[in-house]
């Protein structure tokens, strides 16, 4: 099972979303959930990971989520040198078990065409970095996932669903 995540600030908290589904090529997801964070740190410039990473890691323990991998929207790492960001953090706070692959609509300040994806017709890449699966196969199946745009299918849906009003049906607190 896949998870793919991402995270909406408002003022005081985050909502963080999950979306989980079986193969790349997937059209629909098998559910989703959702958990309000509210106690978030401050950003910080260059230490983005310190405020995401603890919502991440709510939402899988709040859900007794069980991935096999994990999507995150943002950067494994950050240059060709391998400087970390937040989805190797992730990679580490899970203890290396559970390989991660970051998914950026921007590159960082030093990423490099090695990192890039076009999907559909778009000119504009996707910036794709990982560990614990080779970045050549991450990049393969973020091509690969369903939809015709930049943007796959579920990759859009939980960048919805984080940002949805909420409802506390669909929330652990």
């Amino acid at each position: 099972m896949i998870l793919a995540v991402d995270v909406d600030y408002q003022e005081t908290a985050a909502v963080v979303a999950g979306v989980l589904f079986n193969e790349w090529q997937d059209e629909s997801h098998i559910s989703i959930c959702k958990s309000l964070i509210t106690e978030i740190e401050n950003y910080v410039p260059g230490e983005f990971y310190k405020r995401e990473l603890p919502c991440i890691l709510r939402l899988i323990e709040d859900h007794q989520i069980s991935p096999e991998l994990i999507v995150i929207d943002g950067h494994v790492y950050l240059d060709e040198d391998k400087k970390p960001g937040l989805g190797k953090y992730l990679y580490d706070a899970l203890e290396a078990k559970i390989p991660v692959v970051g998914v950026a609509k921007r590159a960082f300040f030093t990423s490099s065409e090695d990192f890039e994806v076009f999907r559909g017709e778009s000119e504009k890449p996707l910036y794709v970095t990982s560990e614990g699966m080779e970045l050549k196969e991450a990049k393969l199946a973020i091509a690969s996932m369903h939809g015709k745009y930049r943007n796959p299918t579920l990759l859009k849906l939980v960048d919805q669903k984080c940002r949805e009003e909420l409802s506390v049906g669909d929330l652990s607190i």
